[in-house]
């Protein structure tokens, strides 16, 4: 691909805008963004907030722990936190610096604010409105469509701010030019200073956690019960550290992440079973860079067409870019990894997202063994093929045939998992 063209810089700005640092599960940090927002702009700390939440919001906050919180969990706490720490600049890393002193703040203010939920209307998956109070003054902020795009800021009826869209629709125009083939052109020919700065801060941080999961108990511990029951080959320990890594961001470990398609569990499956097989092969720092981008622009491409939040569980997105990225580093080129794609899709785009919780950690074991299998099945010899299901000839045919199942198809599904989950 030639550095100077239009198709490589779009590349890059989606790296760059999709592979950003959030302390925290995205969606807790969302609504304490849009808190922090409101109650910046009302200029004072409000006594009364209305979270308006889309169901998906709603089921991805109901189970996870608010970081830096000492173990609370649910929306109110996550807009108690965003109110208190009075940081919206920070955007998801705003709860990052919240001290001791913070937090009992924020255990006071629960007990003295008005803060009430309720589900928003409309079709978007992705839609939150806060709107807080102090007396009679009024302060609301919407974001839509992703975790820090904010469409709305109004004060006293006032409107400040509206469709703050310019920097999405950029992404989204870049993200329409993504293909299995520019992706492995890029990955191949990119120059490496152009990746550097945002790959080693994935590298970093997703490590980091993962190896933090490793080490201490949090969730269900999947990734010690791999280690343990299935020893440690690196098709074992690229699965465990991921899940390690999950069960620890799901469970209060206070450790920054770099995301990948919105979401922090997704950030860690693209990369860290990628970097384990680096490590195992002895790969070298470009073959490594060059993994990574296969591996998460290939999911970003999988999500594009199913949207941010949806039934259909990231994991299986996240996990297969992972098997191409591992297939690129055990050897394989651009026919490898195709078909390590359309193996993996056709093996496990049935889980479902049931929310954000410990069980994200065995959600993306699975999802990575079936990359990992995916790419052995074809260097055998084996490989799903046009009817098999979902699967159509060409690679995105079968993407395509998977974004309409989770954006299309699961749309009862995930009203019947919220209606289970709410009750």
């Amino acid at each position: 691909m030639e550095h100077n063209s239009s198709i490589y810089r779009e590349y890059l700005r989606i790296l760059e805008q999709e592979l950003v640092p959030a302390f925290g599960c995205t969606e807790p940090i969302a609504i304490a963004y849009a808190a922090a927002l409101a109650a910046q702009t009302l200029g004072e700390r409000p006594d009364r907030l209305l979270v308006e939440a889309s169901g998906n919001i709603i089921k991805n906050v109901k189970s996870v722990i608010v970081p830096n919180t000492g173990g609370m969990k649910g929306i109110q706490a996550a807009a108690a936190a965003g109110v208190v720490s009075g940081r919206p600049e920070d955007k998801l890393e705003l709860l990052e610096g919240l001290t001791e002193e913070q937090r009992g703040e924020i255990r006071d203010y629960l007990q003295t604010a008005d803060i009430r939920i309720q589900k928003a209307g409309g079709c978007r998956t992705f839609d939150l409105t806060v709107t807080v109070w102090a007396g009679n003054r009024e302060a609301r902020v919407r974001i839509a469509d992703s975790h820090t795009n904010v469409v709305l800021v109004e004060k006293n009826g006032e409107i400040l701010r509206t469709a703050g869209t310019d920097e999405e629709g950029s992404q989204a125009e870049a993200k329409s030019s993504l293909s299995m083939e520019g992706i492995v052109d890029f990955a191949l020919t990119a120059r490496l200073d152009d990746v550097k700065q945002v790959l080693d801060r994935q590298i970093e941080y997703n490590m980091a956690i993962a190896e933090e999961g490793m080490k201490h108990a949090y969730g269900a511990n999947v990734g010690k019960v791999l280690l343990a029951a299935y020893g440690d080959d690196v098709k074992i320990r690229a699965r465990a550290k991921a899940a390690a890594g999950s069960d620890a961001r799901m469970n209060g470990c206070e450790l920054p992440v770099v995301i990948n398609s919105g979401s922090g569990n997704q950030g860690i499956t693209v990369s860290v079973p990628v970097i384990e097989y680096a490590r195992e092969l002895g790969a070298g720092e470009e073959q490594l860079y060059r993994a990574l981008l296969i591996s998460n622009l290939t999911a970003i491409h999988l999500k594009e067409g199913i949207g941010r939040l949806s039934a259909y569980c990231g994991a299986v997105s996240a996990g297969t870019g992972a098997g191409a990225g591992i297939a690129y580093l055990l050897g394989g080129g651009y026919e490898e990894i195709i078909h390590t794609v359309v193996n993996t899709l056709a093996n496990v785009s049935g889980i479902v997202c049931d929310g954000a919780k410990a069980s994200c950690a065995a959600k993306i074991a699975s999802a990575v063994d079936a990359g990992i299998l995916g790419y052995y099945m074809y260097r055998n010899g084996q490989e799903f093929v046009d009817g098999d299901g979902i699967v159509k000839k060409g690679v995105e045919s079968t993407i395509a045939n998977v974004a309409r199942l989770g954006r299309d198809g699961m749309r009862d599904t995930d009203r019947e998992i919220l209606d289970i989950m709410i009750g």
